[in-house]
């Protein structure tokens, strides 16, 4: 017996199982012959049906049949009622959803134009006349996004090369880190203050780190995990910098940095772009976690967070969320751990023009954009929420967030209120 109230699953199995045990009864009798069963009977038909009924809907519209009760006019219209409104409900639906997939690709279509644009802008008048080209519309240009075609030269050119590193330097340190790759998987020892100058246990750790690092670095992408195309290349980045740079080794977030790097230029000009990028003072003060530059880094970011968003500073202060347990893991990443690649890229564009206060401007940013959500958070969530943000942060509410907050504080720019931090600090 089939009701209305079955899914459509179970009642399309039920439908087919038991029409196939009447066809196979009908099949039986036919090749017995007549009257060679003890209780012949006719097979049961039911009324008006020329079709197998496919779903819940169909047998709505279907009269019982002949030996259970018929349906009321009541409940027919009934049926007739619902079936109307599940039609109605799906064409709804689909014309909604078509709606929304015209809508995706014309806006998808806008950017892929927008980004072409742009692209030619960049290589025929800015590119080569870089030292010229520090305009307002340029920067404003900047600020839209880069076109990927042209990112790593960008980045290249905005993050410099202080260090004077080359090409040539950079396959000496990395010989010098497979060297020592060798020797410490053949003999599990290696003498201390030899060629890297870092001791066994700095070295070991760096070995261990970077291994586990690579494996967890985008892993979704599947491209820096072991057999992936870019594994080795992160690799020797990583380990040649460890060379290059005994007295910061390697540390836990570096990968993620290289890792960018590596999706957007060469392998030598990502190990040039990343040296020079961790010497910044801000990356070299966390990541050589120098706690007394990265309280005045906290401090003054504070000033600018109790400026823009007064309700959740104050929410924060009431449970001791401090800046620490969630801008040190941004900071280490550069926000490519904490946010979508396509996002992080365009935070890095930011970082790439207008420095460190960059950052802590996307920091406040972020907190702007959850704000609503943060202040209905205790400590616990309201860490744990920070330190896993949403994967489908939106890019335009984003940087309309970070758009919107203000980087002044009494007339101080960031680095004049980060020196009056370093100030009160040290009164303390």
């Amino acid at each position: 017996i089939f009701w209305v109230f079955f899914s459509p699953n179970l009642l399309n199995e039920n439908a087919r199982e038991l029409f196939s045990l009447k066809n196979q009864q009908c099949e039986c009798e036919a090749r017995a012959g007549p009257g060679t069963g003890p209780h012949p009977r006719q097979p049961m038909r039911r009324k008006n049906l020329e079709f197998e009924p496919l779903s819940t809907t169909a047998l709505i519209l279907e009269d019982r049949p002949a030996n259970l009760p018929a349906k009321s006019e009541e409940e027919a219209q009934r049926h007739r009622q619902e079936y109307n409104e599940m039609v109605a409900g799906a064409k709804r639906r689909e014309m909604k959803e078509a709606q929304r997939k015209k809508k995706q690709m014309k806006e998808r279509y806008r950017q892929e134009e927008n980004i072409a644009h742009a692209m030619v802008i960049w290589n025929t008048e800015i590119l080569p006349n870089w030292e010229s080209m520090n305009t307002r519309r340029v920067r404003e240009l900047w600020w839209q996004g880069l076109p990927p075609s042209v990112r790593g030269k960008v980045w290249s050119l905005a993050i410099g090369n202080e260090l004077n590193i080359t090409p040539e330097l950079y396959e000496i340190f990395l010989s010098r880190a497979k060297e020592k790759w060798r020797s410490f998987n053949e003999t599990s020892s290696v003498s201390e203050n030899e060629d890297c100058g870092a001791s066994l246990a700095d070295r070991e750790s760096s070995l261990d780190l970077i291994k586990l690092d690579i494996f967890r670095t985008f892993p979704s992408l599947y491209i820096f995990q072991k057999g992936g195309p870019y594994h080795d290349l992160l690799h020797s980045v990583l380990g040649a910098y460890t060379c290059y740079r005994p007295d910061v080794g390697y540390v836990q977030g570096m990968s993620f940095i290289a890792a960018v790097l590596i999706l957007n230029l060469e392998e030598a000009d990502a190990f040039i772009a990343f040296a020079n990028l961790l010497n910044k003072p801000c990356q070299m003060a966390f990541f050589r976690v120098d706690h007394d530059l990265m309280l005045k880094y906290f401090a003054a970011f504070e000033v600018f967070f109790e400026e823009n968003l007064p309700k959740l500073f104050q929410h924060f202060q009431n449970n001791s969320l401090t800046p620490d347990f969630y801008l040190i893991d941004w900071i280490f990443t550069l926000y490519s751990k904490s946010l979508p690649l396509d996002v992080a890229c365009r935070v890095w564009d930011l970082f790439c023009r207008d420095g460190e206060e960059a950052l802590f401007r996307t920091g406040l940013g972020i907190l702007r954009l959850y704000q609503d959500v943060l202040l209905q958070m205790d400590f616990i969530h309201s860490a744990q929420f920070l330190s896993r943000l949403p994967e489908n942060t939106p890019a335009h509410t984003l940087f309309t967030c970070i758009a919107n907050t203000q980087m002044l504080s009494n007339n101080r720019r960031w680095n004049q209120v980060k020196t009056d931090c370093t100030r009160v600090l040290l009164a303390y």
